[in-house]
């Protein structure tokens, strides 16, 4: 502890540069990486930081940790904005820092640590302009043992009990065996109330398809491309070499334009028309139920904004339900404060797509569709939505295509197995040039395809009904449960010290 309440500036650059390494070690555990026991280790070296008598070194330690970790799990954010990837890790990077300042270096920060970044991570996800759930906690640990802890209290759970693991892992350094053994009992008895929580009861099995058209990454949307990038998708669909139950198509890949549009500099044009045709066709010829991905500009009573939704279309071509995506994307799908925006910079989109209000559940002949689109699969309400609504299976029709790197599509992957865990159902997931998978209630990914591969994943999974408790409860428990501890444990310690004793 030779670090500790030391104040030069020497030192103070010691303990910076060592909170950048616990931020490099959770960075690490994020996807793609996915090396999960080094953010045990990270926050180990978090948790020892917090512990200063120095509250500037505290503040400037913990904000280092959070600075590096967000800037190394948010990196294909340069790619389309590098103004905005630089804010996201230095003012988000400050939570971190205000969380051990607010620890402090007495025993209350093993309560204090995992109660501050349980109610940080939350209010990342939730703000600004609906949140951005990238880069967390919860998905460093979707392979971990202590991912059983989803059923029963979701992903804040998983976040306190991983913080947790850290706290233990700093106080077996220091030989404080007797203050491990209650940690890392806490940990335990909930990773097993979680493994023997509620994950709901199986209904029947069906046989899916999940079809990923493939092409090359790192590509904008087009409308000279569109009629190439529908028949990519049909081009692998009929591939598929035996019958199955129903077929899932990726987001927006059927992405029509208005009857009678000008070719302009295109050689072809995707007509709304043929899109209708062409889709009712594709679920008659292959006698199953259907699941394309539509994105286009809305009718006349909204010519101003595009929809973005996903159709059940029946075996013999008709349409059975419709699902518009709630949970739109800030400055890809919608531009907050548009008019101050567009002053500064002409690359926003020149509609915003107009956000569904209706249930998270497509109605189906073989199966209730629980689904989040895209970007919604990274928010645990979404989820627990589509489940409370009776999905009996969690689709996730996806587009990634633009992105950089993997990074994102990895943890995408890794919010479908936190999907999966939190409500106990199977989730399918469907991208245009990757990743597709398919992961089991257990969290785990039984099929996945490469980057920019054209292949059809097959797989018999489960139906499936009931509710986990992280389903039917939600974020409050988790949320109240910090909140209060943060308020008794800080309150207790400010009376003991205006004690006379403590004089």
């Amino acid at each position: 502890m030779v670090l500790l309440g030391q104040n030069d500036p020497v030192q103070l650059l010691v303990k910076v540069l060592l909170g950048a390494v616990a931020g490099f070690l959770i960075a690490f555990s994020l996807p793609p990486w996915g090396w999960w026991p080094l953010a045990f280790v990270g926050l180990a070296i978090f948790d020892y930081l917090a512990g200063d008598e120095s509250k500037t070194s505290r503040f400037l330690s913990g904000w280092a940790t959070g600075l590096v970790w967000l800037a190394m799990g948010e990196l294909w954010l340069f790619d389309l904005t590098s103004g905005g990837y630089v804010a996201v890790f230095l003012i988000f990077g400050a939570g971190y820092g205000l969380i051990s300042l607010l620890a402090g270096p007495s025993d209350r920060r093993l309560i204090l640590l995992p109660a501050g970044v349980v109610l940080f991570e939350w209010f990342r996800w939730s703000w600004p302009f609906g949140g951005v759930p990238l880069a967390t906690l919860p998905m460093t640990q979707v392979a971990s043992p202590l991912s059983s802890v989803l059923p029963l209290g979701g992903a804040l759970l998983l976040v306190a009990v991983t913080v947790a693991t850290g706290s233990a892992l700093r106080l077996l350094a220091e030989r404080r065996y007797d203050m491990v053994g209650v940690v890392f009992g806490a940990v335990a008895v909930a990773a097993i109330a979680g493994a023997l929580a509620p994950t709901g009861s199986v209904i029947d099995t069906i046989d899916v398809a999940v079809v990923q058209g493939g092409g090359p990454q790192r590509t904008r949307a087009s409308v000279c491309e569109n009629q190439a990038v529908f028949d990519r998708h049909r081009e692998a669909t009929n591939t598929i070499d035996r019958d199955v139950d129903l077929i899932l198509w990726p987001e927006n890949v059927v992405n029509p334009i208005p009857d009678g549009t000008p070719l302009g500099g295109c050689d072809d044009l995707f007509f709304m028309t043929e899109a209708l045709v062409d889709t009712a066709a594709l679920a008659r010829e292959r006698g199953t139920v259907f699941v394309p991905g539509w994105f286009h500009i809305a009718q006349e009573e909204f010519p101003d904004y595009n929809v973005n939704y996903s159709t059940a279309i029946s075996a013999d071509g008709e349409t059975l339900s419709r699902y518009d995506k709630v949970r739109t994307v800030p400055f890809g799908e919608f531009v907050p404060l548009r008019g101050l925006i567009e002053r500064f910079s002409s690359e926003v989109p020149g509609r915003d797509a107009l956000p569904g209000s209706g249930p998270a559940v497509l109605d189906a002949d073989v199966a209730q569709l629980g689904i989040s689109i895209s970007w919604e699969i990274f928010f645990d309400s979404r989820g627990r939505a589509a489940i409370r609504d009776g999905g009996e299976i969690l689709i996730n029709p996806t587009n990634g295509s633009s992105f950089w790197l993997t990074i994102l599509q990895s943890q995408q992957i890794a919010s479908s197995q936190l999907r999966a865990q939190e409500t106990g159902r199977f989730v399918l997931q469907a991208a245009p040039t990757g990743f597709s998978g398919i992961i089991d209630p257990d969290g785990n990914v039984l099929e996945r395809t490469g980057i920019g591969e054209q292949r059809v994943l097959y797989g018999t999974i489960e139906r499936r009904e009931g509710l986990t408790l992280a389903t039917r409860f939600g974020a409050p428990p988790m949320l109240i449960a910090a909140l209060l501890a943060v308020v008794i444990v800080t309150a207790r310690s400010r009376l003991a010290s205006r004690s006379p004793e403590s004089i």
